[in-house]
């Protein structure tokens, strides 16, 4: 198991109850992700990355780690070999700041890679929160891999 991993905060001015859904809510992530991330959230069950596109092709699966609504949800990731992601949702004054730890990443490559698309994700996600609607482009689509 690699000790490579990378770490986010942000602060969105939202509730952790709010930032919850966003991130467990298939129909919300199609919204701002691009994919609907699918699952019951109960710690064992499996959760499904699926595209955003009329066929929902499946992107990875995972398993659900932790969830303990609305603070701390963690689950495997599917890049390359499985790594772990985990968000940590705390009420700051009268915003949240969000932690968003995604480790065991396989390699440096690995880890420059999920960095960027981390920020591009966590930057939707708070545009979303706070105004109501995803940025004009997809997370995917800011870093030009769609």
């Amino acid at each position: 198991m690699s000790d490579l991993s990378c770490t986010y905060v942000t602060y969105l001015h939202s509730t952790p109850e709010s930032v919850w859904h966003a991130l467990t809510d298939a129909e919300a992530t199609a919204t701002w992700w691009g994919h609907a991330n699918v699952s019951d959230w109960q710690v064992g069950s499996r959760w499904e990355h699926r595209k955003q596109s009329p066929t929902g092709e499946l992107d990875g699966t995972g398993e659900v780690l932790e969830s303990d609504r609305p603070r701390r949800l963690a689950f495997t990731f599917p890049s390359g070999a499985p790594s772990r992601v985990a968000f940590d949702i705390e009420p700051h004054h009268d915003l949240v700041r969000l932690t968003l730890t995604h480790s065991e990443l396989a390699d440096e490559t690995l880890r420059s890679v999920v960095a960027s698309v981390w920020a591009a994700v966590l930057s939707n996600l708070k545009t979303y929160l706070e105004t109501g609607r995803p940025l004009p482009q997809s997370p995917v689509g800011m870093l030009g891999l769609d």
